[in-house]
Parts: C-alpha cells; structure tokens; sequence
C-alpha cells in the first residue's frame, strides 16, 4: 500500500509578545490560530484491527495535538523566558494569568518548530509528520514540512 496523508484542524487563542521588536508586535497581542497538522503513513492492513485503513485514528490525533498545544498554549501569554519578559510574565502571573515561557521568539514560525517536536514525539513509529500550518491571522501563516528540515 502507498501513503495517505491525513489533517486535522485545530484552534486556539493565545497571547504573545516579540522581544526587542521594531514594530506593533513588541507589545502584548492575541491571535486565533488556526494549526493544520499533517501525518503521513501507510493504512492498517489488517482486517482482525478495529482501526482497518486508518493512518493514524483521528481522534488519537486530536488527543494527542489536544494534550501537547491546545491545552498548553489556549488563553495563555507565550513570552520569551531568555528576556525581559520574564519580570513581567512574573508580574502577571500573579494575577491568575496563564503564562507559558518558552525558550525563542514566539513567532508563529518558531512556535511550529516547539509544535514539530511534541507531535513528532507523540505519533506511533508507522507515521511520521508531514508539515503544520500555523494561521496567526486570516491571511497569515507559517508552514513547517519534514522534507524541508536537515
């Protein structure tokens, strides 16, 4: 059998500012994204196996992008904790606020890379990441594919 590429749509609104920045996105904004996930492998051929010419279940993805993203990065502010920003992730972190501190720029390009690694992490050895499409706004995204990294 050949491979079957397969995608889920997901969505979540978080909060994030770009350190040392020249223009708008210094400050503390929000955006709905939109994430695409694409795996890549061979159906189960198997007719004794519930999940006979499936990919990968699409509620396992869901479970497993659900787990790793959505739930970290929904209704959080994602800050660099490599600058500034820690003081004032500090600050409003004591006012009840989700605050999530990763160790780059949170720009829609570098959180794909974060993304690539707690998928890739996550799927069974017969399936592998195709690419993520990151949305940060109606009309701009990021892409990350496989065969693009080295």
């Amino acid at each position: 059998m050949n491979n079957i590429r397969i995608t889920k749509h997901f969505d979540f609104e978080s909060a994030h500012a770009l350190y040392g920045y020249d223009g708008k996105c210094k400050n503390i904004h929000g955006h709905s994204y939109h994430l695409y996930v694409t795996v890549i492998g061979k159906p189960i051929n198997d007719l004794d196996n519930p999940k006979n010419g499936m990919v990968l279940d699409f509620g396992d993805l869901k479970k497993m992008v659900k787990e790793q993203i959505v739930n970290v990065f929904d209704h959080a502010v994602v800050l660099n904790q490599n600058s500034p920003h820690i003081e004032l992730a500090k600050t409003i972190e004591g006012y009840s606020h989700k605050i999530v501190l990763v160790s780059y720029q949170p720009t829609s390009e570098n959180m794909l890379f974060d993304f690539a690694d707690r998928i890739k992490s996550q799927l069974p050895q017969n399936v592998s990441l195709h690419s993520l499409k990151l949305y940060e706004t109606a009309n701009s995204y990021a892409e990350w594919f496989a065969s693009d990294q080295e």
